[in-house]
């Protein structure tokens, strides 16, 4: 039971059965060969997409060393058992020479509201051929012209607080074959039927740039239907479309608010094959419901004295209600969300609770997180609740905000920060849990109208973020170091909400600069690859004709005069090139290239002469301050560089010669002015001007050992100790473990001292934090990914773990694992597109074992340092090392080293 992992839900996770199956298989002498994890647009059996073209992905399931697949075959059609039987009416391949295992469908136009069918056949090494299981993935609208529904609201004025309720009769008299629920809202939305909510989804649709591209759901609901009489009822929340609270960001003024509005086709499939629409439009009713008020920034209010009983049920009497209003389109883009959702992820009980007097109650989660709480109590109708979330407390043990409400404006007393207001009904047991709403809390205060008993039972939270599933862990035998990777996964999850955010609570923004540093940490960890590609699409629909970009993205049209520039909106060349790496999936990479490229002309055509000034530069220091230009340089080169690797991609020489001039410019003009040849260091010699040119490629490879050793110098004039701030920390400790410095790195990785991120942990942080100091008086976002770079550097350094741009995806690994004084033993895994690779070391007092696992149909180029009079075995068999290092390229399969 060596295999044994439980993901966040506490089941095995899909990776663990498929090596607990495997080594059952091989310990009854079988081998196993079969293609698996078979996925539509980087999702399992995913309904409703609308891509006329999906990608298809697969792994093979094979633990022979060796292990390849030497061809594949793909075929796609309506009929399962034709399909199984290797016919396709939409596309059959035939036998494919090749060990690629993604595959862009290029079969017949595929049609809206389509099950389709999907077998994939792969033969292995030996020539054998097997099938995979068959699967399915499903279309949606396709195309806008297929929705049937009219966009309809109740057309009530923007500041009106209640949420509106909305509902249909409607009767189905055939035996039903089955149903999808196609539904987009400007605004939050949760469909019902029959009485009861459909799916698990938590604040859909995902946030847009409304006026520009609007997101569809698609459900199934044929187990929620019946024969006979039938009701649909939505209810729709405010989200980011409708803000009506007030902030510095000005969202209440954005140019698209207003009422949220809702398009809905419920199609059904009779058993006869016939096809009944029921659709949104002025023959529905509404009215407003309990929930009095919802903002997506800071909380919800609810009265359950105003619930109407049975009000999305076929029983209710709804004369009373108005007709809704048809309301024009919010956009004329309207189009599937292909992505993993956000849920309620994890349940965390309350762990105490302090009781200040009568009517107050404090309750501690245990550790800070992102969501929501679920209050369950029995009251008096007309009891009323606040509840406000912090991520610390005063002396007296009461909540304290005055972290994370600085930069909210309002206009009255109504409107509290992080605060729920929850209004018994009177009738018994009772639960609230917010919508339309979520926060940043490890603490949540209960005031009541009037004194209450109140037991840690009565609330819960719950840790809400985009569902990406887990690819990565760690584990060390520093339990400061797991810890500070545990934090770094948390406040990554914090941050995803279907685009990543900077902190969950004082702002919820999309900012660029924290999603570019933290893409590798976030890609280690977990399968992001449709939360990145919706929002690479949401800057799309934010760039300039120019080229210009806002700082966050989605935007109401702030961040275009502040914040943006290449050190923080390189987001639209890093994160696609990213992708590339990690996936070996070029479509994104090829989505934005025109916009990388209109991009980088801008810069070109502002700063001729190859070095930028535009940016905010290195964000919160501990002390030191690098220049703007600088850093805002190497981004642009990083840009430049990106874009003539993209354009030799893609197949555009000229502009592959053209961009790796410029980028040969910039560098040279970067050298020309901060290069210290007489010193063999950058501008001041700061910690930050060092690691980044180190570490973003500008410093030339024959002075990359000078400029590396003058860092690190640099660090111990500095006390061993950090002196850098948002990109000095995406840069130094790679800088320094990638050029011979790695203890280096380390030490500062592990410190616990004033300033690094163990301080933050053994001072009782179970995220990242904004600022260094604890107690600083501004910035200072208990759960803040701005500093995140740190998770990903545990899987590169101690880890080894790096994908290899000639042959990305992870289809040739490169391993090359630090074995860092102060670190006794080592372990980490990232599932890539070929599976699970594993870089596990462990130190003995004069050994050092170290064990991988290289994934079916991959390779690796396994690079390991060695000390004076050290020898290398490779299971058993000595190596010859050349220069310090032995290089050993490896083929599928596990391998043990020993470095004595």
């Amino acid at each position: 039971m060596m295999f044994r992992k439980f993901c966040r839900t506490g089941k095995l996770c899909s990776t663990s059965l498929l090596l607990l199956s495997i080594f059952s298989a091989t310990a009854h002498g079988q081998q196993v060969f079969e293609p698996v994890a078979i996925a539509t647009e980087h999702l399992i059996k995913p309904l409703g997409i609308d891509a006329a073209t999906p990608r298809f992905t697969w792994k093979i399931s094979d633990a022979r060393k060796g292990a390849t697949q030497t061809a594949y075959e793909l075929v796609v059609g309506m009929d399962s058992a034709a399909v199984a039987s290797g016919k396709g009416d939409q596309l059959a391949t035939g036998k494919i020479t090749g060990d690629q295992q993604l595959f862009t469908y290029n079969g017949k136009a595929l049609q809206p509201f389509t099950r389709y069918f999907l077998l994939v056949k792969s033969w292995d090494k030996d020539g054998k051929s097997v099938n995979g299981k068959i699967t399915w993935f499903e279309t949606g609208m396709m195309q806008s012209s297929n929705w049937q529904g009219t966009w309809i609201s109740d057309n009530q004025d923007p500041t009106l607080k209640p949420a509106p309720l909305f509902r249909k009769n409607f009767a189905l008299n055939k035996r039903i074959k089955s149903a999808r629920a196609y539904i987009a809202a400007a605004g939050l939305y949760e469909l019902f039927i029959n009485g009861s909510k459909t799916g698990d989804h938590r604040l859909d649709p995902m946030y847009t740039r409304f006026d520009r591209r609007t997101l569809y759901v698609t459900y199934d609901v044929t187990t929620q239907l019946q024969q006979g009489e039938n009701a649909v009822g939505v209810m729709l929340g405010n989200g980011w479309y409708n803000h009506q609270s007030t902030a510095v960001w000005d969202f209440h003024r954005a140019p698209w608010r207003n009422r949220p509005a809702f398009c809905m086709d419920l199609r059904i499939t009779y058993e006869d094959g016939s096809v009944e629409v029921v659709k949104s439009g002025r023959d529905w009713k509404t009215t407003l419901g309990p929930v009095i008020f919802n903002s997506i920034y800071t909380a919800e209010h609810y009265d359950a004295r105003r619930e109407i009983a049975g009000w999305n049920t076929g029983s209710f009497n709804d004369s009373a209600w108005k007709n809704a209003i048809p309301r024009t389109a919010p956009s004329t883009n309207i189009v599937a969300q292909a992505m993993h959702p956000v849920r309620n992820v994890e349940e965390i009980p309350a762990v105490t609770v302090k009781k200040i007097n009568d009517s107050v109650y404090v309750f501690n989660l245990g550790r800070n997180t992102s969501g929501v709480s679920r209050f369950t109590v029995n009251a008096p109708a007309g009891t009323s609740f606040r509840l406000k979330h912090g991520e610390r407390l005063y002396p007296d043990g009461r909540v304290d905000q005055s972290n994370i409400d600085a930069h909210y404006r309002p206009t009255d007393n109504t409107d509290p920060f992080q605060t729920d207001i929850f209004t018994s009904g009177g009738k018994g047991m009772e639960t609230f849990m917010p919508r339309f709403n979520y926060k940043g809390f490890q603490y949540v205060e209960v005031t009541s109208s009037t004194p209450i008993a109140l037991a840690k039972e009565n609330l819960t939270g719950f840790f809400m973020h985009s569902d990406v599933p887990v690819l990565g862990s760690v584990e060390s035998s520093n339990p400061v170091v797991n810890k500070i990777w545990s934090a770094t996964n948390a406040s990554y999850l914090s941050n995803l909400f279907g685009y990543p955010t900077d902190c969950p609570q004082r702002e919820k923004n999309g900012w660029t600069g924290d999603a570019q540093i933290a893409i590798e940490t976030g890609l280690y960890g977990f399968d992001g690859i449709t939360v990145y590609e919706k929002w690479l699409a949401d800057h799309r629909d934010e760039q300039q004709p120019n080229g210009v970009l806002p700082s966050i993205v989605p935007t109401d049209g702030w961040g275009y005069e502040w914040g943006n520039g290449p050190d923080w909106t390189s987001t639209i060349a890093i994160i696609p090139w990213n992708i590339y790496l990690f996936y070996g999936d070029s479509k994104l990479l090829a989505d934005c290239y025109e916009n990388i490229r209109r991009y980088v002309n801008h810069i070109d055509e502002v700063y001729p002469t190859g070095l930028t000034t535009w940016g905010l530069g290195d964000w919160i220091p501990v002390k030191s301050q690098s220049p703007v230009e600088l850093t805002s340089t190497a981004y642009y080169y990083a840009d430049a560089l990106i874009l003539a690797k993209a354009a030799t991609l893609l197949g555009k020489e000229e502009d592959a010669v053209k961009y790796n001039a410029l980028a040969e410019k910039i560098r040279n003009a970067f050298n020309g002015k901060y290069f210290n040849a007489a010193k063999n260091s950058y501008g001041s010699g700061l910690q930050t001007e060092l690691s980044v040119a180190l570490f973003w490629g500008l410093v030339p490879d024959t002075l990359r050992p000078a400029v590396a050793k003058t860092l690190a110098e640099r660090i111990a004039a500095d006390g061993n100790q950090l002196d850098v701030g948002l990109l000095g920390t995406k840069a130094i400790l790679n800088a320094l473990s990638e050029n011979g410095y790695a203890d280096v790195a380390y030490k500062l990785a592990a410190n616990e001292k004033y300033p690094s991120w163990g301080w933050w942990i053994v001072n009782g942080a179970t995220t990242l934090y904004e600022n260094w100091p604890i107690d600083a008086k501004s910035d200072i976002s208990m759960n803040h990914i701005m500093f995140g770079e740190i998770g990903a550097w545990l899987y590169k350094a101690p880890g080894g773990i790096k994908p290899d741009q000639a042959a990305p995806g992870f289809k040739r690994v490169l391993l090359q694992p630090y074995f860092v004084e102060g670190l006794n033993s080592f372990t980490a895994s990232h599932e890539g597109p070929y599976g699970k690779i594993i870089s596990s070391w462990k130190r003995t007092k004069k050994t050092i074992s170290y064990t991988v696992t290289i994934p079916a149909n991959s390779s690796a180029i396994v690079k390991l340092n060695t000390g004076k009079g050290q020898k290398v075995t490779l299971d058993g068999t000595l190596l010859a090392a050349a220069n310090g290092n032995v290089l050993q390229e490896l083929p599928a399969g596990v391998y043990r080293f020993e470095i004595k």
